[in-house]
C-alpha cells in the first residue's frame, strides 16, 4: 500500500479523488492536508472519515515545518497536488492570496519533497501537480490546446497557476525531481461549492435567486465531470512518463448561456415548475475583467499513451451533478451559511 498525500484533499476535485481511492478501495493510504478555506469542507469526506486508509491533517501547504513532519511521519511516497486557490472573479479582486498560495505554497511543496526524498530513490516517488487549461489563454473560434501550446494567461489565477507549472517543470530539468503535470478543463459534478457556473446556477434555481451571466453569455468552455477527471489523474499517476504534461479534457464545447438553459430545463421538470420558469431568473451582468472568450483541450495524448478516455457524455454528467445536489441539500445549506450572501453581492452584484 502507499502512501500518498493529497493537498486540497477536502475541496472540490480533491475531495472527489480521495473518495475515488478509498470507495475502490485501491492500495493506497490517503493523508490529506488542507487549510479548510472556504472551499474546502470535511463534510465532503465524511463517508471515509472512519476508514483505516484515511488520516486528515489541517495546514498550509505553505507550512513547510508542517509539510515535512507529515512527510516524514507518514512516510509519504507520492503526492497529488490540489491545493489552489482557483476562483477568477477571486484573483482579479485580490492576486496576492493566489500567488501566495499557488506560487509559494507549490514551491514550499517541492523543496520539502526534494528534502525528503533522496535523488537515489526517485524511482518509485511521483509528485502529480494538477493545473488548468487556463494557463494556455484564450482561443479563437477554432483550435485546441495541446500540451505543446504556448502559455499566455490572462488572469491573475491563470497567472499564478502557470508559475506554478514552470517551477514544477523546472524541478524535473534541473534536479531531475520526479513530476508529472496535468492541465484539465473546467470540471463540474458533485461537493463543488457553489461560485463556479454550474453549482452556482443549481442552487441559485433552487432559491429562485438571480442566475448572473457574464457579458452575453457566450464564452465557451470543455466540460470534464470531475470524476472522470480523477480517473485520469490516476491512469497519470500509475503509468504517467516523469517530466511529462497530460491535457485532461472532457470533449464538451458549451456556451455559458447554453449551459444554463439547460439548467433551468432539467430543473423545471425536477422541481415540478411551469417549463420556461426558471429562465426567467437569468440575469445578464458586467463582464469579467480580460474574460477568455473559449476553451478546449486536446485530449489524444493521454488517451493514445495511457487509454483514458472520459466515460461521461456532459448530458449524463450534468444529470448525475444536479441529481446529488438535490438529493444533498444540507449539504449545499451548510456551505452556503454564514457569509456567502456577501460574498455572492461581491461577485455578481453588478446588472448590467
Amino acid at each position: 500500500m502507499k502512501n500518498i498525500l493529497i493537498t486540497g484533499g477536502a475541496g472540490f476535485i480533491g475531495s472527489n479523488f480521495v473518495l475515488e481511492i478509498l470507495e475502490n478501495k485501491l492500495d493506497y493510504k490517503v493523508i490529506v492536508l488542507d487549510s479548510l478555506t472556504y472551499a474546502g469542507n470535511l463534510e465532503s469526506l465524511k463517508s471515509v472519515e472512519n476508514s483505516p486508509q484515511f488520516v486528515f491533517y489541517k495546514g498550509d501547504i505553505g507550512d513547510k515545518e508542517l509539510v515535512l513532519k507529515i512527510l516524514k511521519s507518514e512516510s509519504i511516497e507520492q503526492i497529488v497536488h490540489f491545493a489552489a486557490e482557483s476562483h477568477v472573479d477571486r484573483s482579479i479582486k485580490n492576486p496576492g492570496v493566489f500567488l501566495q498560495t499557488n506560487v509559494m505554497g507549490t514551491f514550499n511543496l517541492l523543496q520539502c519533497a526534494k528534502e525528503f526524498w533522496k535523488a537515489e530513490d526517485y524511482s518509485q516517488k511521483r509528485f502529480l501537480h494538477v493545473s488548468t487549461d487556463e494557463v494556455y489563454g484564450s482561443l479563437g473560434e477554432t483550435g485546441l490546446f495541446t500540451e505543446d501550446s504556448s502559455y499566455q494567461p490572462n488572469s491573475p489565477y491563470s497567472a499564478s497557476k502557470a508559475s506554478s507549472d514552470h517551477i514544477v517543470r523546472s524541478y524535473f530539468h534541473t534536479y531531475q525531481f520526479p513530476v508529472i503535470t496535468t492541465n484539465c478543463s473546467n470540471n463540474y459534478g458533485p461537493l463543488q461549492f457553489p461560485e463556479k457556473l454550474i453549482p452556482l446556477m443549481i442552487h441559485n434555481i433552487l432559491e429562485k435567486k438571480p442566475l448572473p451571466i457574464y457579458g452575453e453569455g457566450k464564452n465557451i468552455r470543455d466540460w470534464l465531470y470531475v470524476r472522470d477527471h480523477c480517473r485520469g489523474i490516476l491512469k497519470v499517476l500509475e503509468k504517467g512518463r516523469l517530466g511529462e504534461t497530460y491535457n485532461i479534457g472532457g470533449h464538451n464545447e458549451w456556451k455559458n448561456i447554453d449551459i444554463v438553459n439547460l439548467l433551468c430545463s432539467i430543473m423545471d421538470k425536477k422541481l415540478h415548475r411551469a417549463e420556461g420558469e426558471s429562465a426567467k431568473q437569468i440575469t445578464y451582468v458586467t463582464d469579467r475583467l480580460g474574460h477568455d472568450m473559449r476553451y478546449a483541450i486536446d485530449a489524444s495524448k493521454i488517451e493514445k499513451e495511457l487509454g483514458w478516455t472520459p466515460d461521461e457524455t456532459f448530458e449524463t454528467g450534468i444529470e448525475k451533478t444536479i441529481q446529488w445536489y438535490l438529493d444533498e441539500k444540507d449539504w449545499l445549506k451548510n456551505v452556503t451559511s454564514g457569509d456567502y450572501q456577501n460574498y455572492y453581492q461581491s461577485m455578481y452584484g453588478d446588472k448590467k
